[in-house]
């Protein structure tokens, strides 16, 4: 083996994936207004437009995009003219881009503008896994290597196809992929990270996964950035959204520090309602959470979940027809008067009512009688242990016959636990009359 021809010169280079430019959010309620619409179909552009405008704020090296540049094979023509006209400014600075396409704009997909890309640009075809050199002033900071699925469904380990060569400086792998399992995503390309590792790469830029993390780092980096813009509600659509930015020092990749990019992201609040007593002072405390989120996430629009949890008095007024959509009503009405944008999507309860238990243990009824049992079960290891096992090894029957997989017994007690809830808020509501 040839000892590794070094480079002893520092540079920055970008790595972004999963565009999805003109993308529909998913997820977002028909009441939503025509201009937080509005905001959200250009929110992806506008994603790409900073995405642009970083690179040449770094002056980097080069950019890599790793898939999935358009959100589906039918490529909208406002979204394929905006990425052009960021590739003609990246291509004004002698910017190189390099581009594989992913499960979501193989290359099978309909082009509005053809193959005529700015000088600088390399598309990756779906044939071979090629190796692209990157020569700035006379000298070769990296090579580029990257295949672009052909189709849509590409079931094969594309991974095992690549072969580093012998030029100087940083190999950079790009890979549509799905390293290791992830249920949110389909399986595309799927391989594992030793696969990886073995092609012996210095950095390898991955799309596919919308969940920013990094597998590897030291003498090979396996990175995916996520998207540039989050997409719906899903948790690996949530938070901030952007691009890695790549140091390469000597000839080693020494770092790779994230950028937010997006305009809007998606959030959760959770609030326990437990010591909230009123819809008034549930309302202010929503609405404090959403402004601590628009300061930590200034300069981006929100759209926010939130669910409400606990046991409490406000349970009564939070089951009452209609009052869950007026509150979220309220919420929206008021969220309105500010800029950026803040949306609230959603309002869920999973709230129980307030239940003295110590009432219910002087009761003469059957309420105290059941929580009399529980007691009982918890102060008897024996007899729980019993209990518990007795339970976890009847068959449970779910629909059209099929059994339900046995009970871990060391899930029991807090099943004990919530049983024992759930059945005192129906007697005690009336539901056991």
């Amino acid at each position: 083996m040839s000892p590794r021809k070094r480079v002893m010169v520092s540079f920055q280079f970008v790595h972004a994936a999963d565009l999805h430019l003109d993308t529909p959010f998913v997820g977002i309620g028909q009441a939503a207004s025509e201009a937080l619409r509005e905001t959200l179909r250009d929110a992806s552009l506008d994603a790409w437009d900073a995405l642009v405008d970083l690179v040449i704020e770094r002056d980097a090296a080069f950019l890599v995009l790793a898939g999935d540049i358009y959100d589906g094979a039918v490529r909208g023509v406002r979204a394929q003219l905006r990425f052009l006209r960021g590739l003609e400014r990246l291509a004004a600075r002698q910017i190189p881009v390099f581009i594989i396409h992913g499960n979501h704009d193989p290359l099978d997909g309909w082009s509005a503008i053809g193959d005529r890309w700015p000088p600088g640009v390399t598309v990756f075809g779906g044939t071979d896994v090629d190796a692209v050199p990157v020569v700035r002033d006379g000298v070769q900071l990296a090579t580029v290597y990257g295949i672009s699925y052909g189709t849509r469904d590409v079931a094969e380990n594309l991974s095992l196809r690549y072969r580093r060569g012998t030029g100087p400086g940083v190999h950079v792998g790009l890979l549509h992929c799905n390293v290791g399992a992830d249920a949110e995503h389909g399986s595309y390309s799927p391989c594992s990270l030793q696969d990886l590792l073995d092609r012996r790469l210095d950095y390898w830029a991955l799309g596919h996964i919308h969940k920013r993390q990094t597998l590897s780092e030291g003498r090979t980096w396996v990175v995916y950035p996520g998207n540039t813009q989050g997409r719906s509600p899903k948790p690996s659509e949530t938070g901030a959204k952007g691009a890695v930015v790549v140091d390469v020092a000597g000839g080693d990749v020494t770092g790779a520090a994230f950028v937010p990019l997006d305009r809007v992201r998606f959030g959760a609040v959770t609030i326990d309602v437990g010591g909230v007593t009123d819809l008034g002072t549930l309302r202010n405390e929503l609405t404090a959470r959403a402004e601590a989120l628009r300061s930590e996430h200034e300069g981006r629009g929100l759209l926010l979940r939130a669910t409400l949890t606990g046991r409490g008095p406000l349970y009564a007024a939070l089951v009452r027809p209609g009052v869950i959509d007026e509150l979220l009503h309220a919420l929206r009405d008021e969220a309105g008067l500010g800029e950026p944008v803040l949306w609230w999507d959603k309002l869920s309860i999973d709230v129980r009512p307030d239940i003295d238990r110590a009432a219910v243990r002087r009761r003469d009824d059957f309420a105290a009688a059941l929580l009399g049992l529980a007691d009982e079960l918890r102060s008897d290891a024996d007899r729980l242990d019993h209990f518990t096992r007795e339970v976890a090894e009847a068959p449970v029957k779910l629909k059209a016959g099929r059994a339900a997989p046995p009970l871990d017994p060391n899930d029991l007690a807090k099943l004990l636990q919530d049983a024992e809830d759930v059945v005192l808020d129906l007697i005690e509501d009336g539901g056991g009359a």
